[in-house]
Formats: structure tokens, sequence, C-alpha cells
């Protein structure tokens, strides 16, 4: 048996759902127990985001927003402990989940621009030969 089984906490949802205010934050993810409390002033999608899903599973939350992979190594030094009943997983990261979206997400602003340039340089080239 490893120590961390040992000394691992768990919780109960009751007991989460007690830290909810700014300097007193917890939330699960993924079956983890975080506490937050210390990050909240720095995440960079603002507080309110994390108000909203204080006490409670955020898992769905964060896993939409598909948050990078400096975020999961913050998490990691925010662990608490586990959620009663639940299977701890691993989060999603944004690269294995959402590799293909984040290409098409920065590749398709620079393919409407060029062929928005091709359709003008078209237009242009047609209008000088008549």
């Amino acid at each position: 048996m490893s120590d961390t089984a040992t000394t691992t906490k768990v919780f109960d949802h009751e007991e989460v759902a007690k830290h909810t205010s700014h300097d007193d934050l917890w939330v699960v993810l993924n079956g983890r127990v975080y506490d937050i409390s210390q990050y909240i002033d720095e995440h960079p999608g603002g507080e309110e985001v994390i108000l909203d899903v204080a006490g409670g599973d955020a898992t769905e939350a964060f896993d939409d927003i598909g948050h990078s992979d400096e975020a999961h190594e913050i998490l990691k030094k925010l662990y608490i402990g586990d959620l009663k009943g639940a299977a701890p997983k691993e989060a999603k990261h944004a690269q294995s989940s959402q590799s293909t979206g984040d290409q098409q997400g920065l590749n398709f602003p620079l393919v409407a621009v060029f062929v928005l340039l091709l359709a003008y340089a078209a237009y242009y080239l047609k209008s000088q030969l008549k």
C-alpha cells in the first residue's frame, strides 16, 4: 500500500458545499477536491466563473473550457483530497481532448483572410482586364 493511499483525505458533498466564499473556496473536479481560495484572484477567466461553481462539482464547466497543461499543473498544487463515493479520474487536457478543435480555431481565421484576399485579387485582375 502506498503512502498517498493512507494520507488522502476524503470529503463528502456536505463538507465541500460549506466552502463557497472568495476566501474559502473548494470545488470538485473529476472526483477530486481542490481548495482554490489562494488561486481565485489569479484565475484568467475571472473570479465570477469560479464562484458560480463554488462548493460543487465543476468538472463539466472545467472540461468545456479546455484548460491548458499549465492549469492542470496548478490544480495539482491545490488538491486536498477526494470526494466520498467518487472515482477520481484524470481531467481532460486541452491538447488531448480538443487538439483538433484548437487547430481549426487557429487556422480558420487565416484561411478566411486568405480566401478574401484571393477573391479581392481575382476581382481586381478581372476589372483591370476590361
